[in-house]
């Protein structure tokens, strides 16, 4: 193309731009300021047929205001959208595709949506871009998923523009730069104008509107889990990883997966980690949601750091007296950034462990079922070996040193391996098997006509496999046959496990591949609630001196 070609390109979407605004130029109040009541008109104004367009659906703060004004636009005028945005966990966020205004998807994570998607997925009412990991999704909104208008919250905003993002950032300032700078267009609702903030965390001059939502927006406290659920099954699983994962390898910085699994962990390390002797060693630097299960750890002194994807409901005043273990700015409250705390979570820890729905015979895993497209969030960036670390650690040594086949790929050349551990329980909601044949997502590519059936972890990057039956320590593993048979040897008695051969899983466990219960002298008789530190939410209220206030529905006293 000619100097002059792309010059015209240019000009154009400046001149696309402006034209929009102009449009909606009649609706501003005061400075950029728009009344509530005049929002449709307001998105009608500035957005056209065929838009890449992001709302803000974060993992927990919700733009839900603006979702529901954009389900009131005409059809006629605005269709075909193509949405791209972290979560669509609000039914606002699939009426658009019911209603034909939106068309195609680009998303992360599905939550409370999942099963919808995997409905309107079957039924052709959604064409799905992929599912990706969130810095995956990042990358794209400044390559070629860029959002021409993007519909954002906050706490609170002027009439300039200026907002402040507060406790829970999220995604914010990743989706505002990303538009701004390719003369896209910004809209935020706030709980409230005012005329000064504690601080900006956006400035004005990157904001086009801003509109006081009738109700405060939607926030989802998604890493709440109640100690009072948690099952004896969990804990024993939880003393397996401390004592065969988070012992022997002494992780100190990690992230948790959502899950009571990890909140079992998160319970023990007062009581059974102590008991281990693992304080000090492990979970002392963490990226992480203020999980309100890691209470008692932090006031055991087990944490140095915590930095933060997002919030948590209820966490605030918390969060806000431990300027020495979270990330807290001038105005005494947590900024939060799921943009660095990814790319944290990405290089510079030493282990993932969460949970799956499904894994294969291979060790490939995914969320990602028939029924439910629950999506990956940030688990493929927490959950990967990530290939650019140069930096050294012990455990992530450790890791590395026991893959017997690594000088067939890089000589003798010496390298880490990031620990991503899975723990699941052998069968799980519905009594459906965790382990499997064939992942699901194989079906919902074809049914989808994806490319790629939708994988969270793929089968080499996970290093630990831990069921009620043991841990596989599939690092250890010289080939796929012994990886597969380290698999059938945790699997208990699903189809998969029901393969395994007894002398074949001696022979593992005699080579330290595979270690049961009782290899680890891990006693399940010991597996019961009287080893967590807090048994239920009261429990976390008293340990936080009365400054964890849960939410509503978690309150039973």
């Amino acid at each position: 193309m000619s100097k002059d070609g792309i010059g015209s390109k240019r000009l154009q979407r400046v001149a696309d731009t402006a034209a929009r605004k102009e449009a909606a130029a009649p609706l501003f109040a005061s400075g950029k300021e728009v009344k509530a009541e005049n929002t449709v008109a307001l998105l009608e104004a500035v957005i056209r047929a065929g838009d890449i367009l992001n709302i803000e659906g974060n993992n927990q703060k919700q733009a839900d205001f603006l979702a529901d004004c954009l389900n009131q636009v005409d059809p006629a005028k605005i269709h075909d959208l193509h949405m791209v945005q972290s979560a669509v966990p609000l039914p606002s966020h699939l009426d658009l595709f019911e209603k034909g205004i939106a068309k195609k998807l680009d998303f992360a994570f599905g939550g409370p949506q999942a099963g919808r998607v995997a409905d309107f997925l079957s039924k052709g009412k959604l064409e799905l871009g992929a599912i990706h990991t969130y810095l995956e999704l990042f990358g794209r909104y400044f390559l070629d998923l860029t959002p021409k208008v993007s519909l954002i919250c906050a706490y609170k905003g002027d009439r300039k523009g200026n907002l402040y993002t507060g406790f829970n950032t999220e995604d914010t300032p990743a989706i505002v730069e990303a538009t701004k700078f390719r003369q896209g267009i910004v809209i935020a609702q706030v709980n409230e104008i005012v005329d000064e903030l504690p601080r900006v965390d956006i400035p004005g001059d990157w904001v086009d509107a801003v509109i006081q939502s009738p109700q405060p927006f939607f926030i989802e406290p998604l890493f709440t889990r109640d100690p009072a659920l948690i099952t004896d099954n969990q804990i024993l699983l939880a003393m397996l990883c401390l004592k065969g994962i988070y012992g022997e390898y002494n992780v100190s910085s990690m992230n948790h997966g959502i899950g009571f699994l990890t909140s079992a962990i998160e319970l023990l390390l007062p009581t059974y980690g102590e008991e281990l002797g693992l304080k000090g060693k492990c979970c002392t630097h963490m990226i992480l949601n203020p999980h309100p299960t890691m209470i008692p750890a932090i006031e055991s002194d087990w944490v140095d750091t915590i930095h933060c994807f997002g919030g948590e409901l209820g966490m605030e005043d918390y969060v806000a007296s431990r300027p020495d273990v979270f990330f807290i700015g001038p105005d005494g409250t947590l900024r939060s950034n799921r943009a660095f705390a990814q790319t944290a979570g990405h290089y510079a820890i030493d282990m993932f462990i969460g949970g799956t729905l499904q894994i294969d015979k291979y060790g490939n895993s995914s969320t990602a079922t028939a029924g439910r497209v629950a999506g990956f969030g940030g688990a493929p960036n927490m959950g990967c070996d990530a290939k650019g670390r140069r930096h050294p650690s012990g455990a992530w040594l450790k890791c590395g040193s026991e893959i017997p086949t690594l000088d067939e790929q890089i000589g003798t050349m010496p390298r880490g391996k990031r620990l991503v551990v899975q723990g699941v329980e052998t069968f799980g909601e519905g009594r459906k098997p965790a382990f499997v044949e064939e992942l699901d997502a194989w079906q919902l590519a074809r049914d989808a006509n994806l490319d790629l059936p939708p994988v969270m972890i793929y089968g080499d990057d996970l290093t630990h496999v831990v069921t009620e039956e043991g841990i596989a320590y599939l690092n250890r593993c010289p080939d796929m046959e012994t990886r597969m048979a380290a698999i059938r040897a945790v699997a208990g008695y699903t189809d998969i496990g029901l393969a395994a051969k007894p002398d074949e899983t001696r022979r593992l466990r005699e080579a330290n591949i595979v270690k049961t219960p009782k290899d680890l002298g891990v006693d399940p008789a010991r597996a019961s609630r009287e080893l967590l530190a807090a048994k239920n939410m009261r429990d976390l209220v008293t340990w936080s001196g009365g400054l964890y206030n849960p939410p509503a529905r978690f309150r039973n006293w």
